[in-house]
This record gives structure tokens, C-alpha cells and sequence, in this order.
């Protein structure tokens, strides 16, 4: 039985950006659908079911935040912003507002498929609801019983490092910003807090990275926040 064809939405209002994006993914047989306003880019995605959206911040009936805000509150659909805006204001006001990924411009068409991809992967793994135990490296986490395991042997983590690893195993492959971290984490009242997220962040990785100080599965997002990788 083959696979259904995975559709994406790029919406972007410099034409040369957006026929790099379309030929990269229809490189990976990706169907695609272009917009050049947020106006045309809701219509598209309200009409499409895409399973992905890629949208840049400055648009010319105004910007991807409002293309984000408006999506959000109506589909859960994975948003990847590609914008030349760099300043981590932008950053963190995009990702604390419901968009999963951020890619700064210029950027290599390989590396936009790998973010694609990764999105891919984490909605597929969120669709399995089911799902408790988790494996990364030679770590095992088990969500029901509550066991982290490394090598087989039982890993000691305190209550507020397992909620973090929990947390971070379930929202793969995104960018996670301080203030989310805290809010699924510490809760509302500790939001302001961001050196919670240092502190727990720099103890958990001790115990489930090889090399702490080279990570492979918590990767910093500087100035922004941190992304888990399996």
C-alpha cells in the first residue's frame, strides 16, 4: 500500500525563496502549495490539510506572528518560520506563540528537508498515543512505571529532572523556549525563572549524556531555549 504524499505550505512573498523551497521538497516528494500573504496562506491551510507549514515573518498584509496566532487557534498543524529576521526577540515571540521550528535565511536546501522530516516524525510519533516507553542512545524511559534505566541499570533522576526528561521526550525535535519549559515543567507560577532551566538542564544532561559537554540528544537553541533529539 503506498504512502500518502505528505503536503506542504510555503508561504513566503520573495518568489525566488519560495521556488527554493517548492524544489527542494518536491525533490522529496513533497506536494506543495505557495502563498504570498497571510491572508492567502490561512486559505491555503484551511483548504489543504497540509502536514506541514513553512512561513516567513515579514509579509506584506502583515507578518508570520499573525499567520501563527490565527492558525493556532485552530489547528495544531507544524509550523516552521524561515525568515532572514535573526534577533532572538523574533525567535522566542514565534516559538512561544505555537510555531515548532525556527530557520534563519540564508539556508542550505538540505537542511530545511531535515527540519521538514523532523516534524514529519514527531507528529507521527505524537499520533501513537499510546506510546510510554522511550529509547535514546542507551537510555530507557518507561512513562508508566516511571523507570529511566542507562545500560539496563536503574538511573536515579530527582522529581524535577524526570519532569523534564518527560517533558522533552514527548515534544521532540522542536524548539523548546525557556518559558515553555517552565510552564510544562515548574508551572505558571515559576515562568520568570529561567535559571531553573540552566540549572536542571545542566544536571540532566550529566546523567543521560555520554559527553555532557558535547550533547547529542539536548542541544542548546542559544539565547532561546533547547530541542531534544532521539
Amino acid at each position: 500500500m503506498s504512502q500518502p504524499i505528505p503536503v506542504a505550505i510555503v508561504i513566503e512573498d520573495e518568489p525566488n525563496i519560495r521556488r527554493l523551497i517548492r524544489m527542494a521538497l518536491e525533490a522529496e516528494k513533497f506536494q506543495v502549495f505557495e502563498a504570498a500573504t497571510v491572508s492567502r496562506g490561512l486559505i491555503e491551510a484551511g483548504s489543504r490539510q497540509p502536514d506541514v507549514v513553512l512561513v516567513d515573518l515579514g509579509l506584506p498584509d502583515g507578518t508570520g506572528i499573525d499567520f501563527i496566532r490565527d492558525i493556532r487557534t485552530w489547528s495544531d498543524v507544524p509550523i516552521i518560520v524561515v525568515s532572514a529576521r535573526t534577533h532572538e526577540d523574533d525567535k522566542i515571540e514565534a516559538l512561544n506563540i505555537g510555531a515548532d521550528d525556527y530557520l534563519s535565511k540564508p539556508f542550505s536546501p538540505g537542511e530545511l528537508v531535515a527540519r521538514v522530516r523532523a516534524q514529519l516524525r514527531r507528529r507521527s510519533m505524537a499520533s501513537n498515543k499510546g506510546e510510554t516507553v522511550f529509547k535514546f542512545g542507551n537510555i530507557n524511559v518507561d512513562l508508566t512505571t516511571r523507570v529511566v534505566k542507562r545500560d539496563d541499570e536503574l538511573l536515579h533522576l530527582t522529581p524535577i529532572e524526570y519532569r523534564l526528561l518527560s517533558f522533552l521526550i514527548t515534544h521532540p525535535n522542536i524548539v523548546l523556549t525557556h518559558r515553555q519549559l517552565l510552564l510544562g515543567v515548574w508551572g505558571p507560577n515559576d515562568v520568570e525563572n529561567h535559571h531553573y532551566v540552566r540549572i536542571y538542564m545542566g544536571t540532566l544532561r550529566k546523567k543521560i549524556e555520554d559527553d555532557p559537554a558535547q550533547p547529542k540528544h539536548v542541544i542548546t537553541e542559544t539565547g532561546v531555549g533547547y530541542r531534544f533529539l532521539f
